[in-house]
């Protein structure tokens, strides 16, 4: 059978591989679907082995920038959800389009083979095998910790926080948690508040953007404008951050050691009040460890019971890693299409400043509009191939970002938005999906 006769086969139903799925039943494009877990939600999902979930977690965009297209997240929810909110927000989603159905769940898959003839071999962890045109790979990258090594002997409990539930874990424990990502500061602040004693290890500076300015979410008020030049908007909004949180150093956090928007961004109006309180310490790099001595590289030491590392994940795709190549940052174009390898696709391993769900969309759309173009024989196809092989845009939006392994291939959102929108103009295809066909199943029947 002809590659263009053939089906697509998207593996995972989190975000990403809803978002797929939508756009191929949009053009009804063949496709199947295969998910290792009992329901839809990926990561979302805290009862899922191996999720990275904890109670505590919320979403760092608000709901008002974080619905896919044609399917905004309902007015009851808060501004910030929480995970149950945004798991019920996925499955209402799913229901909504009819996608449910079509998801083959509990099918774990094993590898992903290239084929002589340009064809895919999926093969399931039960050694059934099925051929397919295209491979849609959107198994996330948050499902493999990133773990270093601790200089010196810890003798006391060291965990990634991957496996981290609940702040009940922390209590009557003296607590180190080794990060200040998103999730990092949201654990440490549990730790805050019910830990013995907790601390927080950060190698360099952050800037701390809180959720709210003006009582609105603060992504909304970015949004909304004046759209600034880059240069100007790191002036006015870092003055205006140091007029918030005032002099970091104060209270023991490092001085930035980049301008704003130059690592991914910190969004947490929690850790500065916890550590203006005492409830938290913050420290610097970890130099040694020595039983359950930590010694910081400002020559200050602590004792602790537990080392939490929120030390973030790396972007493995283990069905397919060998066409996807580096796992800190797979080299796709537009962080969705592989550039040797020809009928495969990955959504979900974009390091970006912004929420995900519309950026998912729209590489989704971008991708089925090729594929549909492939299928009906259209010049567009062949013209879309040769710029996935040759076509390098600059996505960094202007900005310098710091030399780290999570910001190897990182790009702004805006200027990503800019030229996925500039590239669907003009190939004629659209970056958002429509709205459902049976509008009784608009999310506003989600419950919390």
């Amino acid at each position: 059978m002809k590659e263009s006769q053939l089906d697509t086969c998207v593996i995972g139903a989190g975000p990403a591989g809803l978002a797929v799925a939508r756009a191929l039943a949009e053009r009804n494009l063949p496709y199947t679907h295969l998910e290792r877990h009992a329901g839809p939600g990926g990561i979302w999902d805290i009862d899922n082995p191996g999720s990275p979930m904890y109670e505590s977690a919320h979403f760092i965009s608000s709901r008002t920038l974080s619905g896919f297209g044609g399917f905004p997240m309902p007015d009851h929810f808060a501004d910030y959800p929480p995970h149950r909110q945004i798991l019920s927000y996925l499955r209402s989603f799913a229901d909504a389009y009819g996608l449910t159905d079509r998801i083959e769940f509990g099918v774990e898959v094993e590898n992903v083979e290239k084929n002589a003839d340009g064809t895919w071999t999926v093969t399931r962890a039960d050694g059934r095998e099925s051929v397919h045109g295209q491979v849609v790979v959107c198994t996330g990258s948050q499902w493999h910790p990133n773990i270093p090594e601790l200089p010196g002997e810890f003798s006391g409990e060291v965990r990634h926080t991957v496996g981290y539930r609940s702040a009940e874990e922390l209590r009557g424990k003296r607590v180190l948690v080794v990060g200040a990502g998103n999730s990092g500061c949201d654990i440490a602040c549990d730790a805050a508040r019910t830990a013995d004693h907790a601390v927080i290890s950060m190698r360099r500076g952050y800037w701390f953007i809180p959720k709210h300015l003006f009582g609105r979410p603060v992504d909304t008020i970015a949004n909304s404008g004046p759209h600034l030049p880059m240069w100007l908007a790191q002036r006015v909004f870092g003055a205006l951050l140091r007029i918030i949180n005032g002099d970091p150093t104060r209270l023991g956090l490092p001085k930035p050691d980049h301008k704003l928007f130059e690592t991914h961004p910190a969004i947490n109006s929690m850790l500065i009040h916890h550590l203006q309180h005492g409830d938290i310490t913050a420290k610097p790099g970890i130099a040694r460890t020595e039983g359950r001595t930590v010694h910081f590289t400002d020559g200050t030491s602590d004792d602790f019971d537990l080392v939490l590392l929120a030390t973030g994940y790396v972007h493995k795709v283990p069905v397919a890693q060998q066409y996807f190549g580096d796992e800190q940052h797979p080299d796709q174009y537009l962080s969705s299409f592989s550039r040797e390898h020809q009928g495969l696709f990955g959504i979900g391993f974009v390091e970006t400043n912004s929420g995900a769900y519309q950026l998912f969309d729209a590489q989704a759309q971008l991708i089925a509009g090729y594929l549909h173009d492939a299928r009906h024989r259209l010049p567009n196809a062949e013209r879309f191939t040769q710029r996935i092989r040759a076509d390098r845009p600059d996505l960094s939006g202007g900005l310098k970002f710091v030399d780290s392994p999570r910001h190897t291939g990182y790009v702004d959102s805006g200027a990503f938005v800019k030229y996925l929108g500039k590239v669907a103009g003009e190939m004629g295809w659209r970056t958002e999906g429509q709205p459902p066909p049976v509008r009784s199943l608009r999310p506003a029947e989600a419950t919390a």
